[in-house]
């Protein structure tokens, strides 16, 4: 089984600044074309922005994109991985948090940051390494 730790060695994910305004992190999620972004504070994870957020705490809300502050917005009740957890188990806390974006720590850093379809891809390579396996052992064994 893989971790996510190995998931995400060498996989580059961003970040931004709880400082910032719900308009400039709105803005930057789209130029890169990601649906959340972890927050940091002086480089801890303080939080997590998504496009739920966006809709949910600031449109329906009826808050000003570019006044209000991120702080004000973000998600900071936070699940998160352990780099030595396998994909299925942060796939079932996933499913039992009903999120769609795991920051992955190591200790108390961040270290990278996986979508749910991150993890789909790279449960179902696993599985059908394993169905090549019983293929092979079905089919081509004496």
């Amino acid at each position: 089984m893989r971790t996510v730790g190995e998931l995400i060695q060498g996989k580059a994910f961003y970040t931004a600044n709880s400082d910032q305004s719900v308009y400039e992190i709105a803005r930057y999620m789209a130029e890169k074309d990601i649906g959340a972004v972890p927050i940091l504070q002086d480089n801890r994870l303080v939080g997590i922005f998504s496009e739920r957020d966006i809709i949910k705490r600031v449109i329906v809300a009826g808050k000003d994109v570019r006044t209000t502050s991120i702080k004000e917005v973000m998600t900071t009740e936070l699940v998160v991985a352990q780099s030595t957890e396998e994909v299925t188990q942060v796939l079932e806390k996933m499913q039992k948090n009903r999120c769609r974006h795991m920051p992955v720590v190591i200790g108390d850093r961040l270290a990278g940051f996986l979508s749910l379809r991150d993890l789909l891809s790279a449960d179902l390579e696993e599985k059908d390494a394993q169905v090549q396996q019983l293929n092979t052992y079905v089919y081509y064994s004496p």
